[in-house]
């Protein structure tokens, strides 16, 4: 009925009367059998065969036949969906089709892994079954072989034999390296008498064999001691005797042609002795240079390249000629001029390395080609060779000069530049690396302060010379007068004493320059300079801070402070102390600036950074240890505090630079408000005049105005006081400062005079006349303007005051406004007033300021 009902659409044919004919009713009865046949078919073949599982399959029947009404109801939902039925009925046919081929598949697919699991479980029972019969056999053959009982005992001993046996292979190897040794030994002997050219290659075989033992030691938790020191003695024996006859037939070369001769000639049979003397030098050398190379590959570290045995002939006599002059009693061996014998060595490599260019480097360059050996200087390059050469006796003098001026400090600071020039050298113009391309070569400096451990007291000689000069700088009093000479015209005076500063810490900052390592050029910085710097800067502010207490309120009237110590602080000797302060700070602040731009401290914030941030990746607390056990976190609160290890942020003198920025605005602050102090106390005679209300008549007309007397010791404060600031400060600190003097000058003027008392005519002339005059002090001293613009308000003020009244001003002009038509609009409205205002061109004045002023005007009050 749910087919039937799917088909038909109308109650007519729901009720059996509908005109379809009998074919399409075959047709559907077929698909619906065809499709219900292969469902249950699909799914008799997954089920299993016991009850429960035909139970589950008559449940699933039911499933598919329920699923196949909806298959139907979904694809025969109309009457177009009819003429489509073959179609539909050839795709379930097809569906079908490949439904049983598919479990076709599946069941082949079955029976061919049953199979195969079959065989497998067979061959694993085999395998089984075979290895019990073996082990068994075993355990018999075991038994009877260790005469036991129990199979615990027979392992017992079979281990015990093992054991033995173990010894043996290891005792026979043992044996087997020790009689190849002497085989080797032996054949190097015999070829020795004969020719010790062909003594090289069973040496180089047998000292190859000495390195490998060596090198596998490690990994046999050094099971071998006593064959690793035989092997090596041997070697040593046989390679002493080499290098002597080969040392001995080339210094006989040498001989020959009168070395050490800055002029010889290398000719036929000499010349090829020359080069076969250094080629067997060379050739049983081989195996100890590679072996030093490859340690330093291992390492990843830049170890001392060695002496090549040639070099070491040639060298022979400049060693003899060293010792002569600079070890013995000869006046040339000086403890306070170590420069005589680095000069020496000098003067060696520039009279002999053409020699060995010439004739050495073609044979270098020859006998290392192709080898791992070729990209190192050291031994490739005739001047960096003939250097390594040389170094040894160098460090051989230096080490017996050490002990003897450690302690004098001068010669040892002495020596120690010295060597810091010599190391210089060396690099820049010999461009010697000590066969380190990558990081290039450490210097004698660098051996003597680090792997001797002389830094530390070095560090402290040179702290002690830097603060004694500092004392030496600041003690005396005239090192506290300012120094008008020594800097450009147009900038801030600073004292003597921070000048002589400063070209202490750049003489500190030259010797420590071709330092190489960063760890040391840090501790200089900061025990040194950098404490230097703080010390000044505690100077500075202790003389502030003295000030300040001297010259306040509370000084001023205390009692027990003596008239000496006011003078101290009063009038130009106060101004100076404290542009002493102002400039000394100011300078080593630009100083400093100048400093984090130079390339030397450039490279050290750099490099810190660059270890602060990887310091601070790794877990370490703040890049711990980043300078020889200096944390960053201590490097930072001494350098620059606002040091980004995420961003390249800051400068190496941030810090200290910030400090003397800080006292400059300090001292600036308190200079301000003490000449601001005495420019309102020198004007206070200024307020006791009362005559600015006074009316002329005509028995006493209007006069050109002269300055006020009361008037006259302000003018000559301020002179004296900007007179001496336009000599002291820049142009910039100085209009600071005379802005802020004549800001105070308007203030005390508006609010003492301006606005206290009421003006004529003639007492407006009067007031005009007496502010242009401190406008000229200004002008004269700070710059044109700069009285105007520092007192803008009182001039509109006074401006506004000083309109003429009525016919006077007609007399002068008809279009500017008079006194009495701009008090009209002033009072007529805010709007108005600021028209009028405007139009004046008064726009620091604000409407109240302006109702203020003109009520003050005498002639209006009458009006």
């Amino acid at each position: 009925m749910a087919i039937r009902s799917s088909m038909c659409y109308n109650n007519q044919y729901r009720n059996g009367k509908c005109s379809g004919n009998k074919e399409f009713m075959g047709k559907e009865n077929h698909l619906v059998e065809t499709v219900h046949i292969t469902e249950l078919k699909t799914t008799t073949n997954q089920m299993a065969t016991t009850t429960i599982a035909e139970q589950h399959q008559l449940q699933t029947s039911d499933d598919q036949i329920t699923r196949v009404h909806d298959y139907l109801d979904d694809k025969l939902q109309n009457d177009a969906d009819l003429e489509n039925i073959d179609a539909l009925l050839r795709n379930v046919l097809e569906q079908q089709d490949l439904l049983r081929q598919q479990l076709t598949e599946a069941e082949s697919i079955l029976q061919e892994t049953s199979v195969s699991a079959d065989a497998h479980t067979q061959n694993l029972r085999k395998q089984a079954k075979d290895f019990n019969s073996l082990q068994k056999s075993i355990d018999r053959r075991v038994l009877i072989l260790t005469q036991s009982e129990t199979s615990d005992d027979a392992i017992q001993k079979f281990d015990i034999t093992m054991a033995k046996l173990r010894q043996l292979d290891v005792a026979k190897a043992y044996v087997t390296l020790l009689v190849e040794i002497e085989q080797l030994s032996s054949e190097v002997r015999q070829n020795f008498k004969k020719s010790p050219q062909e003594a090289l290659k069973p040496y180089i075989k047998l000292q190859e064999l000495a390195l490998a033992i060596k090198a596998a030691q490690p990994a046999a938790d050094d099971a071998a001691p006593h064959l690793v020191d035989h092997v090596e003695h041997t070697t040593s024996i046989v390679w002493k005797q080499l290098k002597s006859v080969f040392s001995t037939e080339f210094e006989n070369t040498l001989k020959t042609i009168k070395w050490p001769s800055k002029d010889i000639m290398l000719r036929g049979q000499v010349k090829a002795e020359w080069d076969a003397g250094i080629v067997r030098l060379l050739e049983l050398q081989d195996p100890e240079l590679k072996a030093n190379e490859s340690h330093q590959n291992i390492d990843g570290k830049g170890s001392r390249p060695l002496v090549l045995l040639p070099m070491e002939v040639l060298v022979r006599d400049f060693e003899l000629r060293f010792k002569y002059h600079f070890e013995g009693d000869k006046p040339t061996n000086r403890t306070d001029k170590p420069e005589y014998f680095l000069s020496h060595v000098i003067r060696l490599l520039n009279d002999y390395d053409g020699v060995f260019a010439e004739y050495l480097q073609p044979i270098l360059s020859s006998h290392f080609k192709g080898s791992n050996l070729s990209l190192n200087t050291a031994y490739v390059d005739s001047t960096s060779a003939l250097i390594t050469a040389l170094l040894p006796m160098l460090r051989h003098k230096l080490s017996k000069l050490l002990p003897i001026i450690s302690k004098q400090p001068q010669l040892l600071s002495h020596l120690m530049h010295e060597l810091m020039s010599f190391d210089a050298s060396l690099r820049e113009d010999w461009s010697y690396n000590g066969g380190n391309e990558l990081e290039g070569w450490t210097g004698l400096t660098w051996e003597v302060l680090v792997e001797q451990g002389w830094f530390s007291h070095w560090l402290q000689i040179e702290k002690d010379f830097a603060l004694a000069r500092y004392h030496a700088i600041v003690e005396p009093a005239e090192s506290r007068e300012i120094d008008y000479d020594s800097v450009e015209a147009g900038s801030t005076k600073p004292m003597k004493a921070a000048l002589r500063v400063n070209d202490l810490l750049e003489t500190i900052t030259d010797r420590y320059r071709p330092l190489q390592s960063f760890s040391q050029k840090l501790h200089f910085l900061i025990d040194i300079q950098i404490a230097i710097f703080d010390e000044f800067h505690e100077a500075l502010s202790a003389s502030l801070d003295a000030y300040i207490a001297l010259s306040s309120s509370l000084a001023r009237t205390v009692q027990g402070v003596s008239k000496e110590e006011h003078a101290k602080v009063e009038g130009l000797n106060g101004l100076e102390r404290l542009c002493r302060i102002y400039g000394s700070s100011e300078y080593l602040e630009k100083k400093m600036r100048d400093w984090s731009d130079d390339i030397f401290f450039l490279e050290l914030w750099d490099e810190l950074q660059y270890r602060a941030r990887n310091g601070t990746k790794h877990g370490q607390n703040t890049a711990g240890g980043t300078a020889g056990g200096t944390s960053a976190s201590d490097i930072v609160e001494r350098t620059a505090s606002n040091i980004d290890f995420e961003q390249d942020t800051g400068a190496l003198f941030d810090e200290t630079a910030g400090s003397y920025h800080r006292l400059r605005v300090k001292t600036e602050e308190v200079m301000q408000e003490n000449l601001i102090y005495d420019v309102r106390e020198s004007l206070r005679p200024y307020l006791r005049i009362s005559s600015w209300a006074s009316v002329s008549t005509e028995s006493s007309p209007i006069t050109v105005p002269t300055i006020s007397p009361e008037l006259d010791n302000s003018l000559q404060l301020l002179t004296s006081y900007l007179s001496f600031l336009g000599r002291t400060l820049a142009e910039a600190s100085l209009r600071r400062i005379a802005r802020s003097i004549a800001l105070a000058i308007q203030t005390f003027l508006w609010d003492s005079v301006l606005s206290r008392h009421n003006f004529s005519t003639t007492g407006v002339a009067q007031l005009q006349c007496d502010v242009k005059c401190l406008w000229a002090i200004f002008d004269r001293y700070a710059g044109k303007n700069q009285g105007y613009l520092g007192m803008r308000r009182l001039a509109d003020a006074l401006i506004l005051i000083g309109l003429p009244i009525g016919d006077d001003m007609k007399q002068q002009s008809e279009k500017q406004m008079n006194i009495r038509e701009v008090e009209s609009q002033v009072f007529d409205s805010n709007e108005s007033a600021r028209n009028v205002l405007e139009e004046l061109g008064l726009d620091t004045l604000t409407e109240s300021d302006a109702r203020t002023i003109l009520q003050r005007r005498v002639e209006l009050a009458d009006w």
